[in-house]
């Protein structure tokens, strides 16, 4: 009953065409965003600063990569190296005495260069072709970064990031590094939503569909591809950043290791490819799901009085979280923004089920 159009009327194309027209999804994002902002009031500390910050920064950063992926039809895995360019950048920016905000930005442009000259290369082939080379910037950031000292100090060295000072203040709280990942997670999201309505968005997807008959309507395809290269590496670049600076406090050559590129893969294929409430919801099942799995099963063991060892404890959640995976997929292999679209039409119509045939 709640998303029932009855009574919804669009006189002009500017109503026809808003971000939320049902009533119910407004509600909805209402909600949300409330919640959001009392989250450091409703939620303890330790939820705050260990699931909801985290989540915040993983989800602009699948958002990013599905922007290329799912939009534009590309692969990409070395979306992790990306995000440590703009991590690095940021962070000597922020040393040198730049201002936050501009060394956040010079992360994101600095991603958005070196993203760009590899997409130059990369782009002349398509398939698995490009997949190995996407990798092969993975590979080559991975071993400059660990190699060159002035970048990383050397191969397993820490680079502390100064205190983040947002418009000159200093912000140490946990509640202000919060609302700092939520603004830049809402900016990211809001521009997604408007980019599948520009005429870029189109584009992207018609490259998308078949960049040959995209050509053939005058897209230009490969421009289109170095756009959606050049933007995607930007919100790499600035996500990786404010996940030093909110989360990690520290940079260091791991943190953006080849696994975590597979793990935002796996975020936005889980999620759905070109959905924008199916990143949110495949960074909070990779990233999130399996801790708590984890402890269901120990409290499940606990329960029953199951003698589990402790290596079977720390493997087992696995096995489960993999097999939900595979479940999932099976069920919608569009993704779980598919799943979620797939209830939210069918209660559009019911309890009339004839209207969707």
């Amino acid at each position: 009953m709640l998303f029932r159009q009855a009574g919804i009327r669009h006189t002009d194309y500017a109503a026809d065409r808003a971000l939320f027209p049902i009533p119910a999804d407004r509600f909805m994002v209402a909600a949300l965003l409330v919640f959001a902002l009392l989250a450091p009031v409703l939620v303890s500390s330790l939820v705050l600063s260990s699931y909801l910050l985290p989540w915040l920064v993983w989800t602009s950063a699948t958002l990013g990569l599905n922007l290329i992926l799912g939009w534009a039809g590309q692969f990409h895995f070395g979306y992790a190296a990306v995000m440590g360019i703009g991590a690095y950048t940021a962070v000597h920016g922020a040393r040198h005495g730049v201002p936050w905000e501009i060394a956040v930005v010079l992360g994101g442009l600095m991603a958005t260069v070196i993203g760009v000259v590899f997409a130059f290369a990369a782009l002349r082939v398509k398939g698995l072709y490009l997949a190995l080379s996407t990798l092969a910037l993975q590979f080559v950031m991975d071993w400059v970064i660990s190699h060159v000292p002035a970048i990383s100090g050397g191969v397993g060295a820490t680079l502390q990031a100064p205190a983040m000072r947002l418009l000159g203040q200093p912000i140490r709280s946990e509640v202000g590094l919060y609302y700092v990942a939520l603004a830049w997670a809402l900016l990211v999201t809001l521009f997604m939503l408007n980019l599948r309505r520009t005429a870029l968005g189109r584009a992207l997807v018609a490259v998308r569909e078949k960049d040959f008959a995209a050509a053939v309507i005058g897209v230009q395809s490969f421009r289109y591809k170095l756009v959606a290269f050049a933007t995607s590496s930007f919100i790499g670049g600035v996500s990786g950043a404010v996940l030093i600076f909110t989360f990690y406090k520290a940079v260091t050559p791991e943190q953006f290791a080849v696994n975590v590129s597979i793990e935002l893969l796996a975020m936005v294929i889980v999620g759905g490819l070109a959905s924008i409430i199916g990143s949110w919801f495949g960074a909070a099942f990779i990233l999130l799901l399996p801790g708590q799995i984890h402890h269901l099963i120990a409290w499940i063991a606990e329960r029953v009085g199951a003698d589990i060892g402790i290596e079977t404890l720390a493997h087992l959640p696995h096995a489960v979280y993999g097999g939900m995976i595979i479940l999932f997929l099976l069920v919608e292999p569009m993704g779980l923004g598919k799943l979620y679209g797939n209830v939210r039409n069918y209660l559009l119509v019911w309890p009339f089920g004839y209207a969707r045939k």
